[in-house]
């Protein structure tokens, strides 16, 4: 157990699969009392599951509403619509669920953060530093994932609440599974990715406790690449 968050409670926006899952699960590993929410149960033991739609400020109040304490809250939820973001419809669900949904969720736990001096942790992405032809809604939210965080840092450190984010680089997840089943496109990745590996979700989970912790009780405001070496190659 790298770190100890026992007495600890968190929320986990899109925590029912992927990336947000196993940060739930590493979380809960470290003895911190940790609710999902999403559309479907997380199917994980040790972890409590509420239905939230982020994208409804109500239903977000309503789960907010049932957590007494939160000392972290992670912001995983959210989407991507390869090949169909240049239809402007599409580009607005994109940026509402991914980054209004974020600053939803923050919005709504700030004042059980400042009450604990709790940490909120964004999952930004590669497409937070440069752009994707086939996906603007999706490189536009996560670019305005990393000026959220840092803007959000900068307005809650009074409050004693640090943000922060992590960008995970080419994660195995359901979210990626299209480009894993492409070997052309599986390879390029590999190819510029200096560890040679898609990374597994565990990868991200222990940088996001690192944050959430203690020994990172001056850290705020950063966007941490977690990519296998992907952005420096």
């Amino acid at each position: 157990m790298l770190f100890d968050f026992s007495g600890k409670a968190a929320l986990v926006s899109g925590g029912t699969s992927g990336i947000g899952l196993a940060i739930a699960q590493a979380l809960r590993d470290a003895g911190c009392a940790v609710t999902c929410a999403g559309k479907e149960p997380p199917g994980a033991q040790g972890i409590a599951f509420e239905a939230m739609d982020v994208t409804d400020p109500a239903s977000i109040d309503h789960v907010v509403a049932k957590c007494d304490r939160l000392d972290i809250v992670v912001n995983a939820a959210g989407v991507i619509r390869r090949g169909e973001e240049h239809d402007p419809e599409v580009f607005r669900q994109v940026i509402d669920i991914n980054l209004n949904g974020a600053m939803r969720v923050a919005a709504a736990t700030r004042q059980r953060l400042a009450s604990s001096g709790g940490s909120l942790v964004n999952i930004a992405s590669m497409l937070s530093f440069f752009g994707g032809g086939l996906v603007p809604a999706y490189s536009a939210s996560k670019g305005g994932i990393a000026q959220l965080t840092k803007s959000l840092a900068i307005a809650w450190a009074a409050d004693g609440v640090r943000v922060n984010a992590v960008a995970p680089g080419w994660i195995a997840t359901p979210l990626t599974q299209g480009l894993q089943d492409d070997a052309t496109r599986s390879a390029a990745v590999l190819s510029r990715t200096p560890m040679n590996r898609w990374g597994q979700p565990q990868d991200i989970a222990g940088p996001v406790l690192f944050l959430c912790s203690n020994a990172a009780a001056f850290v705020t405001g950063i966007v941490l690449p977690v990519d296998g070496g992907y952005l420096i190659a």
